[in-house]
C-alpha cells in the first residue's frame, strides 16, 4: 500500500530552509516533538540543550501562526502531525594540513518542515476533561497565551517605532527644506528703481573723480608700453 506523499499530507506547514546544521542533528530534535501537542512541543524545545532547538521552535511558531491566520484554527487545538528534515546544499571548504596538503570541510545544511493539524472533537473533549480534573490549564493553552503576549509586545514595539519615526519627520516639512535649499528673505534683497532720473541718483564726488583719473591713465599709454 502506497502511503501519503510528503507534499500531500493534510495540515498547515512551515518550512525553514538552508539551516546551517546537518539533517541528522535536526532529526534528533524533531523526533522529540512528533505527535506532541503545541504546548508540549514548545516546552520540549524550550528546555532542549541542542542548538537547533531554537530554529525548530521558530518554525513551530510559524506553522501555528499560519494555522491561526490562514485556517482560523486556535493554537490550543493544534498538534504536530509530521516533522522532518531534508538534506540541503553542502558548502565545501578546505583546511590546510601538514606537508602542503589540504583536507576538505563539508558544511552541511538542511530544510526543516513542520506540519500541524487540529485534534478531532473527541480528542479535544478528552484533553479538556483531563485539564479540568487537574484543576489547571493545559500546556497548549499556556503556550498559546504566551505566544499571544509575545505577538502583542512585538506589535506595540513596532507601533512605538513608527510613532517615533513620524515625530522625527513632521508632515509640515516642505520639499525645499528637505533638499537643503533656503529661500532668501525678501527684506534682505536690494531693490533697484528702474524709473529713477539722474537727479534722484546720489553719486559720491570722490568716487567719480577716481574713475575719471583711471580712464585717463589708460588712454595715455605710449605705444612702447603697449608693445
Amino acid at each position: 500500500m502506497v502511503g501519503t506523499k510528503t507534499n500531500e499530507r493534510p495540515g498547515t506547514r512551515a518550512v525553514a530552509r538552508h539551516i546551517r546544521v546537518s539533517a541528522s542533528k535536526a532529526r534528533e530534535v524533531l523526533d522529540l516533538i512528533r505527535g506532541k501537542s503545541y504546548g508540549s512541543a514548545a516546552e520540549i524545545l524550550e528546555f532542549s540543550e541542542r542548538a537547533v532547538s531554537t530554529v525548530v521552535a521558530k518554525c513551530l511558531d510559524s506553522a501555528v501562526a499560519n494555522a491561526e491566520h490562514n485556517d482560523g484554527i486556535a493554537a490550543e487545538e493544534l498538534y504536530v502531525t509530521a516533522c522532518y528534515a531534508d538534506v540541503g546544499p553542502t558548502l565545501k571548504r578546505w583546511r590546510p594540513r601538514a606537508r602542503g596538503r589540504a583536507t576538505r570541510i563539508l558544511k552541511r545544511t538542511c530544510h526543516i518542515t513542520i506540519i500541524v493539524d487540529r485534534y478531532t472533537d473527541s480528542e479535544l473533549d478528552a484533553i479538556r476533561e483531563r485539564a479540568a480534573a487537574r484543576g489547571r490549564a493545559g500546556s497548549s493553552v499556556q503556550a498559546a497565551e504566551a505566544r499571544r503576549r509575545r505577538v502583542e509586545r512585538s506589535r506595540v514595539a513596532e507601533e512605538a517605532a513608527e510613532a517615533a519615526e513620524a515625530a522625527e519627520t513632521p508632515d509640515g516639512d516642505t520639499p525645499e527644506a528637505v533638499d537643503g535649499s533656503v529661500e532668501p528673505d525678501p527684506a534682505d534683497v536690494e531693490t533697484v528703481d528702474v524709473d529713477a532720473t539722474p537727479d534722484d541718483v546720489d553719486v559720491d564726488a570722490d568716487t567719480a573723480t577716481d574713475h575719471v583719473d583711471a580712464d585717463v591713465d589708460e588712454s595715455t599709454e605710449t605705444p612702447e608700453e603697449n608693445a
